[in-house]
């Protein structure tokens, strides 16, 4: 084999390896519109983590009612949380219902989403180290409360990652959307999930 041939092969595969490399996010891009396009439509809904707030759980003596005794967001989930609320609206999503849990970190990802006013949904709050008991009570909870929900409005549920686990399975990272079918009464299924922004 000369050079040249040699070199015409290894252009041809970079090539190659180029267009497969740009058709892989037009695939990511027709399943994320899909996504936003079921959440619009009412047909599932957005159950995000709240957006980057660095460490583990809170600290031993964190008081849910004082934002200064929790892990709360810096300046990078913060612009996080503006950006995903961009990309709703961007999805023609420009207002929802928006539930949170009491912690600080997903009311602030929430109020900064700015679709919707946020309500506290307990059922959201976390129960990081507390036990399955709590976790089993809670999730069945969630679901008691989506299935007794009125379809209507694009719903946003603005948690924790261990109540994402719980109801759906999945693990999501700070500021992932977990998109949910709308129908929990037969079991939760995960459409897919939107990554953080």
């Amino acid at each position: 084999m000369t050079g040249s041939t040699a070199l015409k092969m290894m252009a041809a595969m970079c090539i190659a390896v180029l267009m497969a490399m740009t058709a892989l996010p037009a695939h990511a891009q027709d399943n994320t519109a899909a996504l936003w396009s079921a959440v619009k439509q009412g047909r599932a809904f957005a159950m995000m983590r709240h957006a980057l707030a660095p460490g583990t759980g809170d600290p031993a003596n964190f008081d849910v009612n004082d934002c200064s005794t929790q892990r709360n967001l810096n300046d990078v989930g913060r612009n996080q949380a503006r950006r995903t609320g961009d990309a709703f609206r961007k999805a023609g999503i420009e207002a929802a219902q928006v539930m949170t849990s009491a912690w600080c970190r997903c009311q602030e990802t929430a109020r900064l989403l700015n679709i919707g006013e946020p309500a506290v949904l307990p059922p959201l709050n976390s129960f990081f180290r507390r036990g399955g008991e709590v976790r089993e009570r809670q999730t069945a909870e969630l679901a008691q409360w989506l299935s007794a929900r009125q379809p209507g409005a694009a719903l946003v549920l603005v948690t924790h990652q261990v109540n994402i686990s719980g109801l759906t399975g999945k693990y999501a990272s700070s500021g992932e959307i977990v998109v949910v079918d709308v129908d929990v009464s037969d079991g939760v299924k995960v459409l897919g999930s939107i990554p953080a922004f």
